[in-house]
This record gives C-alpha cells, structure tokens and sequence, in this order.
C-alpha cells in the first residue's frame, strides 16, 4: 500500500452502503443500520478515501451548544497505522473549533487511550450505562 494517496472530505455525501460496509470490516459486531438520521443531526463528519473507496469516518455530534463528541472512528484493517484516524480527528476538531465548540469529548476503550492521547485529548473519569443488549 506504498504510495497511497488518500483524500478527505468533509461531509460527502455517502451512502449507507459504503458506510455499513466499512464498519462491517472494521468492527465484527457491527449491524447494518441506516446512517442517515445520525448524519443529519451531526455538527459534522468526515469521510477518509483511497481513489472512491471508503476506508475512514468519524462522526462529530454534539449537544446543540459547545460541547462535541468525537463518535465512530473507524479504519479499514489494512489502513490502519498509517495516520489516517489521527487525521481524521485533527479534521473533526478543526471543524468543532470552526464552529464555536469550546469541548470536545471523546469515548474510548482503553486500548485506545494512547492513540487519543497523541490526538490531543487528556484522560478523565466518566460514566457509562448500557440500556439494552
């Protein structure tokens, strides 16, 4: 995969097919599901390409006022370790800075911990309640 050039782009449009694809891919529980809803209502999005093949997204939602919440990064296997879900969140918060966000939070497992220290992002304690199975 030397050589790549992959492109990002800022709210595309996509399609739930490219999108349920990526994450059936990149996460072995996810379920197909419609994106559109969770698009609509997002601050923003960003979408990572090679040539016209999806291979990156994250989600930014937010409460309406100066809080965001990075949702979703996700990378193709293969694609993985090479930047592209750093940059994908260096787009995601540009993009909250640019439109008065003043926090972004961010979720995350904590073999995940380093990659969004890197990203910028300090550890604090949060809390977490399941709902349904």
């Amino acid at each position: 995969m030397d050589g790549v050039q992959i492109t990002y782009r800022v709210q595309p449009p996509v399609t739930n097919d490219a999108l349920n694809a990526l994450f059936t891919t990149s996460w072995s529980i996810h379920q197909a599901r419609d994106f559109e809803p969770i698009l609509t209502r997002s601050l923003a999005y960003v979408c990572a390409y090679d040539s016209s093949v999806l291979v990156g997204f994250v989600n930014l939602a937010w409460d309406g006022g100066v809080h965001a919440f990075v949702l979703d990064t996700t990378v193709l296997p293969d694609y993985r370790r090479r930047g592209i879900g750093r940059k994908l969140i260096e787009y995601a918060v540009t993009m909250a800075a640019d439109r008065g966000i003043k926090w972004v939070h961010v979720d995350y497992e904590s073999h995940l911990e380093a990659f969004y220290r890197d990203c910028g992002f300090q550890a604090t304690r949060a809390g977490l309640r399941q709902l349904s199975g």
